[in-house]
Formats: C-alpha cells, sequence, structure tokens
C-alpha cells in the first residue's frame, strides 16, 4: 500500500466538505481521481447517487476503516458490513453509514450499509504510536539482516522526504500529513518484505520477521485512520 487508499481519500475529503473548505464537487473529483466514475447504491432505494450528493445525504462524524482479517480497526459493525469492509480492506462510516468500494466493470461502487458507532482512534496517539514502532521494528529486521533478504527497503527508510505529494484536500494540517507520508511508507515496508520469501534460514527467523512485520502494519493502519477520521463532529 505506497499510495492512499480511495476510502481515505473520501474520509479526508468529505471532512473538509464539512468544514468548508472544500465543495461537493471537489469531493468528487479528488476520489474519482482518474477512475471514469464512481457511484453510491443504497442510500436511496432504486437510486444510484453520484459522489457530489454525498455530503448532503449523510450525518455524523467521518471515521476511516482500515482493517484487516482478525483486526477489524475502524469498525464498529455489524457484521455485513465488517465482512464487506474486510475483503476491501477499507471502508468510511459517516454517523450510522458504512461506504465500502468496490469495482464493477469500470466502475467503482460505494455500497452503503448500516453502521454502528466505530471506536474512537486518536490522532496524536497513534501517530507517536507509529514512531515508536517504526524505530522498534526498524532495529529488529536490522537485527534479521533485512537488508540481504530485501536491499530495497534500507533505500525506503531513507527516503521518507522525497515522497510523492498526496491527494489530501486543503485545511489538513502539516503534522497529519507528515503521519501520513511515514505510516504509508511503512505499509510499503510491509508489502515488499511480504513479497519476499527468502532470506530467513530458520523457522524462528520466519516468525521473528512475521511478528516485527505485523506490529508495524498494524500500528501504520492505525495511524492511517487516526490522521484521516474526522476533525469536525
Amino acid at each position: 500500500m505506497g499510495s492512499l487508499p480511495v476510502a481515505a481519500v473520501l474520509a479526508t475529503w468529505l471532512d473538509a466538505c464539512r468544514a468548508g473548505d472544500v465543495g461537493p464537487d471537489d469531493l468528487a473529483d479528488a476520489v474519482r481521481g482518474e477512475d471514469p466514475r464512481h457511484l453510491v447504491s443504497g442510500l436511496v432505494d432504486g437510486e444510484a447517487l453520484e459522489l457530489h450528493e454525498l455530503p448532503a445525504m449523510l450525518e455524523g462524524r467521518v471515521s476511516l476503516a482500515l482493517p484487516a482479517p482478525g483486526d477489524l480497526l475502524g469498525l464498529g459493525g455489524p457484521s455485513e458490513l465488517n465482512l464487506a469492509a474486510v475483503e476491501a480492506g477499507q471502508a468510511v462510516v459517516v454517523g450510522a453509514v458504512g461506504l465500502d468500494p468496490f469495482e464493477d466493470a469500470r466502475t467503482v461502487v460505494w455500497s452503503a450499509f448500516p453502521a454502528e458507532r466505530v471506536p474512537w482512534v486518536d490522532e496524536r496517539e497513534t501517530a507517536m504510536e507509529l514512531r515508536t514502532t517504526l524505530a522498534e521494528v526498524t532495529r529488529r529486521l536490522v537485527d534479521l539482516d533485512v537488508a540481504s533478504w530485501q536491499p530495497d527497503i534500507p533505500d525506503l527508510l531513507m527516503n521518507l522526504r522525497h515522497r510523492p505529494q498526496l491527494p489530501l484536500p486543503p485545511g489538513i494540517d502539516a503534522r497529519r500529513v507528515e503521519t501520513l507520508d511515514r505510516a504509508l511508507l511503512c505499509l510499503e515496508i510491509v508489502d515488499l518484505a511480504r513479497s519476499g520469501e527468502g532470506g530467513a534460514v530458520s523457522s524462528y527467523e520466519m516468525q521473528q520477521r512475521a511478528a516485527a512485520l505485523g506490529d508495524l502494519d498494524r500500528a501504520a493502519r492505525r495511524a492511517v485512520v487516526g490522521a484521516c477520521s474526522g476533525r469536525t463532529p
């Protein structure tokens, strides 16, 4: 996950629209990106809505969810939403509505589900947790000689200041942007490390590597959720 998940783009722009920093059309353009079309189904019976209609249809705090199997990060239920969000790896929860993206032909469809209250994720706490976890996991990966089995990872760790600009709305403070850059870098490291099976010479090393990467993955996803969830009620 080297780029910002589309659910994170929707969450941040929807929150910015609520704050008056952007308009509904700006939100639609940002979320759509280079995709041909995005539609929203399930909010109004028998109708598919356009993205620019969302701000007027939803009430409640905007929250991002980045769940993984066994870790329902950002979700409070019910099971129908949880299952769809885990399959997609992402969702947006706004008050009592959950929005889960899936691709249908060349159209991204955001399916609306009933949603229960989500646990609060504190942005400052998750940013601090990620800094601590990254330092600790880096030490553990060095001990496991990460450079010998994934030589690209040390280069990634050195290039935090050269990340591509994220598709974020105006009004997001620099601290959140820095946290997102760091978290997405960590998720990229996790993906890269998990893609290579070589380097571990024993089952113990494989277990240690999996544990270190799991800790980093969890901390990074929490940081993205904290940074992209609502600034406004």
